[in-house]
């Protein structure tokens, strides 16, 4: 039996590199004749000329954060559906509410390559556990699902005794949901004398998966991998029984940038997940998430060669309140870019005699001038419209943990 998918997850990287650009400069110019949204926004530049991924850090990112307003703005999509309405399989809704979309197509959202690799195969029953109601999860999965040749339960969530009836009598060999409910119905199941030790395998997400409970459901005869995605993209990155970081899907575009920034950071480095889709339907385009995770060194053991991220490590939107003022993780890179002498920066935020105080933790290149911290200051206070201290510490003593804005403060 074939331990991959498809030849495209072991082809040379030069070669899939070369496939990606080639895709790229195509979508431009797709989404410039077809998404008001992104006609607009890169309404002066030449399609032609984004083939290669400097070519596409130079264009703006589009925040989830803005969806709500943009799609309210232009309802129901916000003009960044790449396709006219009467074209569209599917419309969501998840909370906010922000509206997503999907087409017809094998595998729409990429997740067949994440089930193959926790080992689903043709004719394995799967228990889909995954929301229908309204948001996308549930049918996210099950397409992915019926990409491979799998039949699929559309459990949804809820009504546990329910399902430990039909995974009783069919006998599901794969289960697909949240971590966490995983648990409810193994230990359920336990608790009533349920048979369901057909479940022999599971993709697992939209949750954190710690190492104890996966040990768990190991020992409890559940192999269990995850995969990282999310409603407006699909499937972006997954395990492989390696279980060494998650190797990014094969075809979208994964940048990982500063937070509060546009711009790419260096390999290792922890910033937020940018990601480009090129489906013609939804076609987002340098779209930040709004998740923090890293580039790993390598390629993963199991053969595939696609770039591997380290998975999710938390939020990038780090927007806090500081004296009845917000400040954001932009503000703080402005002050960072007004400052030569700045190799790095931190705003910590806490309190002190019940009032708030920031202080910019920086990194500084050769010592800087006398009055740095003065000029600092005064940038502070002009960009951030609240006074804040400076601390200077040791070049590359700053966590490498994609944080920009650290809110320390505790109210007891």
């Amino acid at each position: 039996m074939a331990e991959h998918f498809d030849d495209l997850e072991t082809r040379d990287p030069e070669q899939r590199e070369a496939a990606l650009m080639a895709a790229l400069g195509k979508q431009i110019a797709h989404v410039k004749a077809n998404a008001p949204y992104f006609a607009a926004k890169f309404k002066d530049v030449d399609a032609a000329s984004v083939i290669s991924r400097a070519a596409l850090a130079k264009l703006p990112v589009t925040r989830k954060s803005s969806l709500l307003e943009q799609q309210r703005g232009k309802p129901p999509f916000g003009g960044m559906n790449g396709v006219p309405i009467e074209k569209l399989a599917h419309i969501y809704m998840s909370p906010g509410p922000i509206f997503e979309m999907d087409g017809e197509g094998k595998d729409f959202w990429r997740g067949a390559r994440a089930m193959y690799a926790a080992g689903f195969r043709a004719g394995d029953i799967v228990h889909n556990t995954f929301s229908y109601h309204l948001v996308p999860a549930g049918l996210m999965m099950e397409s992915s699902a019926r990409a491979i040749g799998c039949p699929v339960i559309p459990a949804g969530v809820g009504n546990t005794e329910m399902q430990l009836d039909i995974i009783e009598r069919v006998k599901p060999a794969a289960y697909a949901g949240t971590p966490s409910f995983l648990k409810i119905l193994l230990d359920k199941g336990k608790e009533l004398g349920r048979d369901v030790s057909s479940l022999k395998k599971a993709l697992v997400g939209a949750e954190a998966l710690p190492p104890s409970l996966r040990k768990e459901f190991i020992e409890r005869g559940v192999f269990t991998l995850q995969s990282y995605g999310t409603a407006d993209l699909g499937t972006i990155a997954y395990e492989s029984k390696a279980m060494e970081g998650m190797i990014m899907a094969e075809d979208i575009i994964v940048e990982i940038v500063r937070p509060g920034t546009d711009d790419p950071v260096p390999d290792g480095e922890v910033g937020e997940v940018v990601v480009t889709a090129l489906n013609p339907v939804y076609p987002l385009i340098r779209f930040g998430t709004g998740d923090l995770s890293a580039i790993l060194a390598g390629r993963s053991p199991c053969g595939r060669t696609n770039t591997r991220i380290k998975g999710w490590m938390g939020r990038a939107d780090q927007r806090t309140k500081v004296k009845g003022m917000f400040v954001d993780p932009e503000q703080v890179i402005q002050v960072q870019k007004r400052h030569a002498e700045l190799a790095k920066v931190r705003l910590v935020v806490d309190r002190e005699n019940q009032a708030d105080i920031m202080i910019l933790h920086a990194e500084i290149k050769d010592g800087g001038s006398p009055d740095l911290a003065a000029a600092i200051e005064g940038t502070i206070q002009n960009l951030c419209k609240v006074r804040g201290k400076v601390k200077f510490v040791t070049p590359g003593s700053l966590a490498n943990d994609g944080k920009v804005i650290d809110d320390i403060r505790k109210y007891e």
